[in-house]
C-alpha cells in the first residue's frame, strides 16, 4: 500500500469513528439549526403576496392572475419534514391543514377574480386570502417557531 492509500484509509476511519460517536452521545432534539423547508416556502409565499399587493395597487390584473397560482399551488415540504411537522402538530394537524386548504381556495379564487379584471372582486378576494394567512399565523407561527427554532434565538 502506498502512503496515499494509507492516509485516505486512516482519514475515513477517523471520520467514521467521529460520526458514530457523535450519534451515540448526542441527545435527541427536535430543535433544528437550519431553516425548515416550510419556512422557506412561507418566505416565498410572502414574496408572492407582496407582488400581488403591488400589482393590485397598479391594477395589474395580469400580474395578480399570474402570481396567485404560485400561492395556491405552493411547494410542499419533503416527507421527512412533514413527519416532523405532523408529530409536532398532533391533534392540531387537521386545523393546520384546513388553513392550507383555505389558502389554496382563496388564492385560486383570486386568480379567477383577476382574470375578470374586476378590481373590487380582486381586492375582496385578496382580503379573504390575507385573512386565511393571518388566522393560521396567529394560531401557529409563534409556537411553531419556539418549538423548532428556540436554539436559534
Amino acid at each position: 500500500m502506498d502512503i496515499s492509500t494509507i492516509r485516505n484509509s486512516l482519514f475515513l476511519s477517523i471520520l467514521t469513528l467521529a460520526l458514530s460517536t457523535s450519534q451515540v452521545f448526542s441527545e435527541p432534539d427536535t430543535k433544528i439549526t437550519e431553516s425548515l423547508e416550510l419556512q422557506l416556502i412561507m418566505q416565498e409565499m410572502d414574496k408572492n403576496m407582496q407582488i400581488i399587493t403591488h400589482a393590485i395597487s397598479r391594477e395589474d390584473w395580469e400580474q395578480v392572475e399570474k402570481t396567485a397560482p404560485l400561492i395556491a399551488n405552493h411547494p410542499k415540504p419533503s416527507m421527512s419534514e412533514m413527519k416532523k411537522v405532523i408529530a409536532y402538530m398532533g391533534k392540531n394537524m387537521p386545523k393546520f391543514k384546513a388553513y392550507d386548504i383555505a389558502t389554496h381556495k382563496a388564492a385560486t379564487q383570486l386568480e379567477i377574480a383577476a382574470e375578470s379584471k374586476e378590481g373590487g372582486d380582486v381586492i375582496s378576494t385578496f382580503s379573504v386570502l390575507q385573512n386565511s394567512c393571518l388566522a393560521c399565523h396567529q394560531q401557529f407561527r409563534k409556537p411553531f417557531q419556539q418549538h423548532f427554532y428556540s436554539t436559534l434565538n
